[in-house]
């Protein structure tokens, strides 16, 4: 795959490097990577706007899982200028009322590696090798039930859309789990529990000194 900038990956010395964590709607991506101490970008800032033409629907509803109401190119390009100049631009965007409200900026502030999460995240794999910035990516894996019950109470405790469509949308996930960490592994990504996701951080951080 092409690099997004014109730059010879192997000539690019980045200052940092990205950890993709992968994993289905409700296993804790969120959770495991703020906890971290290291920058966070959420990819699912990254979304377009509700009413940006041409998104695709399902359950009654925007199709929030497909990648093609998401955009990839921006997030690709906010992670590379992370990673190569220590400081990049990124969407706040409010998922409740499918919008973006506005900008942040985040800064490495001396860290070597960067925290990349989001249901689209094994998207954006290729990509970052290609601009060699990846440092590796790994899919956390729990029981569907869990995840299934994960995701339900998140969602219904942040209103993220109507509870009929919460549930419509849990029970697909639910089913289509197996699936999709078939996929995670034919992008590249490495199935990891939570306790194995730690332990690739620690080994990386000291390699890092």
């Amino acid at each position: 795959m092409d690099a997004l900038f014109q730059i010879d990956p192997a000539e690019r010395k980045p200052l940092a490097k990205v950890v993709i964590v992968a994993g289905p709607s409700g296993s804790g991506k969120t959770r495991f990577t703020t906890r971290s101490g290291l920058p966070v970008i959420s990819l699912d800032d990254f979304y377009f706007d509700g009413d940006h033409p041409g998104l695709p629907h399902r359950h009654g509803m925007v199709d929030w899982d497909s990648p093609a109401t998401w955009d990839g190119i921006g997030a690709v390009a906010a992670l590379v200028e992370l990673c190569t100049t220590g400081e990049t631009t990124v969407p706040i965007y409010d998922i409740s009322a499918s919008k973006r409200l506005g900008e942040r900026r985040v800064e490495l502030d001396g860290a070597r590696f960067v925290l990349v999460e989001g249901i689209f995240a094994p998207e954006i794999v290729d990509r970052a090798r290609a601009e060699g910035i990846l440092a590796d990516a790994i899919a956390l894996k729990r029981p569907r039930a869990q995840t299934f019950w994960f995701r339900l109470m998140r969602d219904l405790d942040e209103a993220r859309k109507p509870p009929i469509n919460l549930l419509r949308r849990g029970i697909a996930h639910f089913f289509a789990e197996p699936a999709r960490y078939e996929y995670f592994v034919s992008k590249g990504l490495r199935l990891v529990s939570w306790e194995e996701a730690h332990e690739v951080l620690t080994n990386l951080l000291a390699r890092a000194r």
